[in-house]
């Protein structure tokens, strides 16, 4: 029997009391809309000011399309937020796919093992999907 379970769950990204949530961030990382939005409202100033902290690797950019970063969670109930920025798709003759497979394979050292990640859906921005991945729990940091 496989002891490995995938739970998808619809719901409010920002109530979720998981090890980390998937921001679908911009480059400055400083909120914006959506669920961007609605994550550094319910995380409280404290992820703005964390965010600001995280250095420029170009004017305007801390993290580029592709690339992870990750900050505390403040006042969610998630642990963590690992903000990841994807490519804005233009024709598909940009490097769109391959700039979306990198956003996509970006993976945390931690090795957590519940994540909960927005909706790709934009019908239904506002949903958010968890998945839970049900092994025995050995955290390096001891949680």
């Amino acid at each position: 029997m496989n002891d490995k379970m995938i739970k998808i769950i619809q719901g409010d990204i920002t109530t979720l009391a998981v090890d980390a949530i998937v921001n679908a961030a911009n480059q400055v990382m400083l909120g914006g809309g959506g669920v961007d939005g609605a994550i550094h409202r319910a995380a409280g100033p404290e992820l703005y000011e964390a965010c600001l902290k995280v250095p420029e690797v170009r004017p305007g950019v801390r993290c580029p399309t592709g690339e992870a970063r990750i900050t505390p969670g403040f006042k969610l109930p998630a642990k963590f937020v690992i903000h990841t920025v994807g490519p804005v798709y233009r024709d598909g003759q940009h490097g769109e796919p391959e700039k979306l497979a990198a956003a996509t394979a970006t993976r945390s050292p931690s090795r957590r093992r519940t994540a909960a990640s927005p909706s790709p859906s934009p019908a239904s921005r506002q949903a958010s999907t968890a998945i839970r991945l049900k092994t025995p729990r050995r955290s390096p940091c001891g949680r």
